[in-house]
């Protein structure tokens, strides 16, 4: 299943905020835990993670440190601060709102649509 960019990037900030609140974490794992959550379905790459890593820290919202890998390699380490902590319980209330209106517009189509089927009244 193809996941729309624009759906993607809307879903990047509190996804990582979320990846971030279990605890201190880096690229690559933060990669590899987006891709774990979203059964394989959600394929991030480098260049879409830290610019993202990059804005959240200059806004506040995550910091960074240097450290080293289980191999010796130094690495960024990203945590969120007490300001990320506010933007994700604010973050995760918008998408509740989201994801409510979306949920009763899709029970309300009729006939409900799946798989492909055509929505009802014919829109796209």
């Amino acid at each position: 299943m193809h996941i729309d960019k624009d759906l993607v990037a809307a879903s990047a900030t509190p996804l990582v905020l979320g990846i971030l609140a279990e605890g201190e974490s880096y690229g690559y794992a933060i990669v590899k835990r987006v891709n774990e959550l979203s059964g394989g379905r959600m394929q991030w790459t480098d260049g879409m993670l830290y610019p993202l890593l990059h804005r959240l820290e200059r806004n506040g919202l995550v910091r960074a440190s240097w450290g080293r890998s289980e191999v010796g390699r130094r690495r960024k380490h990203y945590a969120i601060t007490g300001a990320g902590l506010e933007a994700l319980v604010e973050r995760r209330e918008q998408w509740q709102v989201v994801a409510e209106a979306l949920r009763q517009v899709w029970e309300a189509a009729h006939p409900p649509f799946a798989g492909g089927a055509e929505p009802a009244g014919g829109f796209a």
